[in-house]
Order: structure tokens, then sequence, then C-alpha cells
């Protein structure tokens, strides 16, 4: 079985660094099917903790931290069949090889040509990780490094574990968690050049166990209309839960960073605290993501942060996970809207069977949200379950996602809910 690798990958980074809502009863569990299991047989996959991306053909695309030929991670595709069903292919095997990245925990993103991009924990040049892109050929896949993070600079970050950004001129921004001036990671761009080089420039470094910042920047960043990038960190702030923050550029070249909010960790506020994801925003520039503690009960919460007319920004709790065999709890991925400006997500533990949940979250007319859990995932030989990557929808309009462990031979699944 495999255990919370995000969690310890945290551990092992720090080591290095020195509104209550209604919810109601679960669905009808036909409403959620595994699509595909993987086997880590030394062909297949295995430990699918990111999110997937879908294609407009209704290809699903995502990464594995461990299996494929080398064991050290795959980029996968599940094509459904007509008729029924899904054709599971890798199109890159990661090697620990002191060239290629290895054990990617992130999510992929799409240019307009059809490449796919991502980063890896480890490996590259430097061992510290890695920026990639694969490009379709003639029914192969073709990898391109596009940075190997490392110590070769001090500003440099270490080991990134979110999914990148583009920008409109094609720029790439992420953040690594670990690394930079100060040793609590940073936020990085790459800007192609050339005969197909990056360039890559750190665009803040934040303070390691100081409460003047946030620090360790587990998920990517948000583009805003402005150009300015928004995200949060796992740590840091003036209360240690974590900060929201906004790093905006300047003229001249120079990036600016402020923290838009800092999460307080105690039992006594009710605060969300402790997020490992990222943020998304609606239009009217409202900010929303989940805490992995914190919340009324101490088991997470969502959370949506509002900008103020005359400066600054206010928090508010839209919903408490709790531990009362219903609801989820320990949410560690991101969320998702509909058209209707419903809120879905997974939570990493919780739910009837306490492996965990997707749910969604309504807005009630005259304020207030709804909960509604779609699926208790269960550890019953044929189900995924822990799931720390966030849900998406695919073309045909159900929902998609997957858990590192479980499925039919215990390396993981996909799964599908018709809403």
């Amino acid at each position: 079985m495999r255990s919370d690798k995000r969690s310890l990958g945290i551990t092992v980074i720090l080591a290095i660094l020195a509104a209550t809502v209604s919810i109601t009863a679960v669905p009808a569990s036909a409403q959620e099917a595994v699509i595909h299991s993987f086997n880590n047989n030394g062909k297949d996959a295995a430990d699918p903790v990111a999110s997937l991306v879908a294609d407009s053909n209704g290809n699903l695309y995502g990464t594995t931290n461990e299996g494929g030929a080398y064991g050290y991670g795959t980029v996968f595709e599940l094509s459904p069949k007509t008729g029924g069903g899904w054709t599971s292919k890798i199109l890159h095997n990661f090697n620990n090889n002191n060239i290629d990245g290895y054990n990617p925990e992130a999510s992929l993103i799409f240019d307009a040509s059809g490449n796919l991009y991502g980063t890896t924990v480890n490996g590259g040049d430097y061992l510290y990780g890695t920026a990639f892109e694969l490009s379709p050929s003639a029914g192969n896949w073709t990898e391109q490094i596009l940075h190997g993070f490392g110590p070769d600079t001090t500003s440099d970050g270490w080991f990134p574990q979110a999914s990148l950004v583009f920008d409109s001129a094609g720029n790439l921004y992420g953040t690594a968690p670990a690394g930079g001036i100060h040793g609590g990671g940073t936020v990085f761009e790459l800007t192609p050049g050339t005969g197909g080089a990056w360039t890559e420039t750190t665009l803040h470094s934040f303070k390691y166990n100081q409460n003047s910042d946030g620090s360790v920047p587990l998920s990517g960043v948000l583009l805003g209309s402005s150009g300015n990038l928004y995200g949060t960190t796992y740590t840091g702030g003036t209360y240690g839960g974590g900060t929201v923050f906004e790093v905006s550029p300047e003229a001249g070249g120079a990036w600016t960073e402020a923290l838009l909010y800092d999460f307080k960790n105690d039992n006594i506020s009710k605060d969300a605290n402790v997020p490992y994801a990222g943020l998304i925003s609606d239009a009217a520039g409202n900010l929303y993501g989940t805490g992995s503690s914190g919340g009324q009960f101490n088991y997470g919460a969502v959370f949506e942060l509002s900008p103020n007319g005359g400066g600054g920004w206010t928090e508010t709790v839209l919903h408490s996970f709790a531990n009362n065999g219903k609801d989820g709890n320990t949410p560690q991925a991101g969320l998702i809207f509909d058209a209707a400006g419903n809120l879905y997500g997974t939570t990493f533990s919780g739910g009837a069977y306490n492996f965990g949940t997707a749910f969604e979250l309504s807005p009630k007319a005259g304020g207030g949200w709804t909960e509604r859990v779609l699926h208790s995932f269960n550890n019953n030989g044929k189900d995924g379950y822990n799931p720390s990557a966030g849900l998406i929808f695919g073309p045909n309009g159900k929902l998609f996602g997957s858990t590192g462990v479980g499925g039919a031979f215990g390396g993981g699944a996909v799964f599908e809910i018709t809403p």
C-alpha cells in the first residue's frame, strides 16, 4: 500500500530546509465507475497523484509518480473506445539517468500545438527536478528538458511538484517548494528563446521560517487578467498556517510579492489553514481554495478570498469538513467550477468508508453554500481511494479524477462520476 507521498515529500522538504453547511446523503455508488486500474508490473504506471487534463476528443492525460519501464513514473493517455471502455497508453517513461526528470507529482498542460508540459520532483542535470515538454510526432512523443533545477545558482528553486501555466506570450510560470535565496521555495518563469532553448528566472524567493513571508509553495500559480500571479504556501506567514500571495510585474522587469492573507493556525478562529492546493477565480476576481486543516472542526475547509474596494482582501470559510462518517475531510486538491457556479473537489480522507470523497458545493439563495457528497471512496479491491488530485470536467460533461492507491491492482485508479 502506498503511503501519502505528498506528506512524505513535505517532510523531506522541511527537513532539508532545517460556516458549517448542510450535507446530503451519499448518492448511489453507481454514479462512480473506475475506468482504469494501474498495475505496477514493469509495464503499466502506478501512483497517479496529480489531476488529469483532457483534450477536445475526450482523451485523458496524466502523470504517475511511479511505475513504467524504469519504475520512476510516466506520462499516460487514456482514450475512449467506440462502444465503451478505455485504452491506456504510456507516452513517456521517466528514467533516473542524470538527464531525464523522474517522480512527477504535477498535472500537465497543453499548448496550442498539442504539446504537453509538466514538472518532475527529482532528476535532471542536478537531480533537483525538471520542467519538460512532450511533443507528438507520427504516433510517438518526444521529450525535451526545458530546465534542470539545482544548486548551480543560489537563486534556483528545488523539487518542483506543481503544474505550470502559460501567459499569452508563451512564457511558463511555476513554483518550487524549496531552494531559492532564502530557502523557502520560489516562483519562477521559463522564457522560450531561439533554437528551442529556455531561460529560467526566479521571480520571488520565499523566506523560510520567517513570519514576514510564506514558505513551501506546494501548488502552482494562477495567472490573473492583469498578469499578476496568485498562489498559496503550505506554511509560513504571521501565524505559521500558510498564506495566499500575489506576485506582480513592475516596470523594468522586476516582480514584487505581496501577502494577501495569512491563515490562522489555531483552534479558536476556525480559519482554514495549511493549504496544499492552488487557487481558482471567478469572473468577479474572487479567489477560491482549500485548506487541508482548520475550519470549525479542524478537518479542513473550503475558503473564498474577496478583494475589498479600498484594498485588502476578506476571507470567508464556505465549508468546514467534519469527521462524522459522512463528510470528507483533509482536502489536498484544488477546486473547479461548473457553468452554474457550483464548486467541485475531493478530500483525501473521510466519507462513509474514511477513504476520501468527491464533493459538490452549491451556492444558496441569500448566501451560504450546501455540500453534497458525490462519492465515498472505498478500499474494496475495486475502487480507488485516498485521492490527492482534484477533478476535471471531460467534454462529455462527466467528472474525472484519479487516486494514487486502490483499484483492481492496488496501483491507483482513474475514475469517472456522472453528475
